[in-house]
């Protein structure tokens, strides 16, 4: 252990494990979710945050998916071929329809991936997809899809581009679709019960793998231990985003089991550096040195997360072997802060319920340790989201975060983050928005890398961002689920099986 580690041992930590009076229906005929917040959005265009992906992935179908061994294969799409290095012509599906009974169109494809890439519409997830540049209905079953240049990442990216009815969401516009959506996939959705459940219904016509639920429900239970308690008491059957603790807990109890799996999450500490006293280079190194993440990763979290030096996992393509972040040192850390002016400015770090709040209380810990006034803000996950990417005069200037873009592909996690065209960046750097260009546009792997290498470098050398761990993803399951965890942390409600 450490030498910081007692400092770990003196946080406390608070949580309640009495569960919520809920009626115990979970059952191989209504399968029960416990998510820690309810959605921020049903649209799959809009947010893709955890808690709404989870929701809305298993009622819209994609261009293209991943296996549970993470390989991309078709969906919606049946296949493709390249007529240049700038153009992809797909092949649709004819059998599918949508849950208002329409059919599913090439014309739907193509709608769908302009909605998302209109830079009007604002998709938070627009620097995801805004290498595309336009999407015809050559006939009912092909689309051509056309990007600005070679684009590496396309397929890593639409994995999750979700096909929406055109005929629908240009009839009830935006709001309405939110509150009502209609898909194509396994699920259909029911009602959204706001604040408490979305209960969605088994697509009984459904083209693929059918579900095995007649009905499932997404719980908003903010608390871990609740999730826990409600799943032990039979009132649930996959509890979501548990810790070490609670997984000890599960495992000692004998009522269910846990599953955990590695995951391409990233957590890090992100700062606005064009807020004071972020905006001071001595600020961000001392913050870099104060915060031991192995302790975090081993001390508190202990269901497998590993340190890394760099805003990626291994997971990633993109991944850079050999990459340095500046060490754990508490002290010297102490030393920079007690020697620049400013440093000691009050600084509220924003947090949301979905995070570990064992990890955010030791970061405030370590931070304040070192000479720093922090303080937690606790906010919901939609207002969270409307901070983070809402550009550098609204990103607040300390805020715990994980990110995963769902692709697997460093493209999906660097480009929104440290790119200056980003809501969700406060950084303006020529040399890394070079670097990221050029990454996303080279069809050489090695050059690719070497571009990733160059931002990672420049991170660390400036502590732009500070990562600390690839996370597990951890669930509670009762003993008859049968669920893999996959390091894009899909939860897609045909691939579960209920085994009595």
């Amino acid at each position: 252990m450490r030498s910081h580690r007692h400092i770990l041992a003196g946080i406390i930590f608070a949580a309640t494990s009495i569960a919520l009076p809920l009626q115990a229906y979970a059952s191989k005929d209504l399968f029960v979710i416990d998510l820690p917040g309810e959605p921020s959005s049903l649209d799959p265009h809009v947010q893709w945050n955890p808690d709404s992906y989870n929701v809305y992935r298993n009622v819209f179908d994609n261009l293209v998916t991943r296996d549970d061994e993470g390989k991309i294969v078709p969906q919606i799409a049946t296949s493709w071929d390249y007529l240049s290095d700038t153009q992809i012509r797909f092949k649709i599906r004819d059998d599918v329809t949508f849950h208002d009974g329409t059919k599913l169109t090439a014309e739907d494809v193509a709608f769908s991936v302009k909605r998302i890439t209109d830079p009007a519409f604002a998709s938070p997830q627009l620097g995801q997809f805004n290498q595309i540049t336009d999407a015809v209905a050559d006939d009912p079953t092909t689309m051509t899809l056309t990007t600005n240049g070679p684009y590496p990442p396309l397929f890593a990216q639409l994995v999750k581009l979700s096909i929406v009815p055109k005929a629908v969401v240009e009839k009830v516009g935006k709001d309405a679709f939110n509150l009502s959506p209609v898909g194509s996939g396994p699920y259909k959705f029911e009602k959204w019960q706001r604040g408490v459940e979305v209960t969605l219904a088994r697509n009984d016509t459904y083209w693929g793998d059918k579900g095995a639920f007649p009905k499932a429900v997404f719980r908003a239970v903010p608390d871990a231990a609740t999730r826990v308690a409600n799943l032990q008491a039979g009132a649930s059957d996959l509890a979501t985003y548990l810790n070490g603790d609670l997984v000890a807990q599960i495992q000692s109890s004998g009522k269910g089991k846990a599953l955990v799996g590695n995951t391409e999450r990233v957590a890090y500490l992100g700062m606005n550096v064009t807020k004071a006293p972020l905006d001071k280079p001595a600020v961000r190194e001392a913050i870099a040195m104060a915060i031991d993440k192995v302790g975090i990763a081993e001390g508190i979290l202990a269901t497998g997360e590993k340190p890394v030096p760099e805003i990626a996992s291994p997971a990633h393509m993109g991944w850079v072997e050999g990459i340095e972040a500046p060490p754990f040192d508490a002290a010297k850390a102490k030393e920079i802060i007690s020697s620049t002016p400013g440093a000691d400015t009050p600084i509220k770090l924003l947090t949301s319920p979905v995070y570990d709040q064992r990890v955010v209380q030791a970061i405030q810990q370590m931070l304040n340790d070192a000479g720093m006034k922090i303080e937690i803000e606790m906010t919901d996950m939609p207002n969270w989201l409307k901070q983070m990417q809402g550009g550098p005069g609204v990103i607040p200037a300390i805020a715990f975060s994980r990110w995963s873009c769902g692709c697997q592909d460093a493209d999906g996690i660097l480009y929104p983050l440290l790119h200056s065209s980003s809501g969700w960046s406060s950084i303006k750097d020529a040399e890394i928005d070079a670097a990221l260009d050029l990454a996303r546009k080279s069809l050489s792997q090695d050059e690719r890398l070497a571009a990733y290498k160059k931002v990672h470098e420049k991170v660390n050398a400036e502590n732009l961002i500070i990562p600390l761990y690839q996370a597990s993803v951890v669930y509670g399951a009762a003993e008859q689920v049968s669920f893999t965890p996959t390091p894009n942390e899909s939860i897609f409600l045909n691939r579960i099986e209920w085994k009595d």
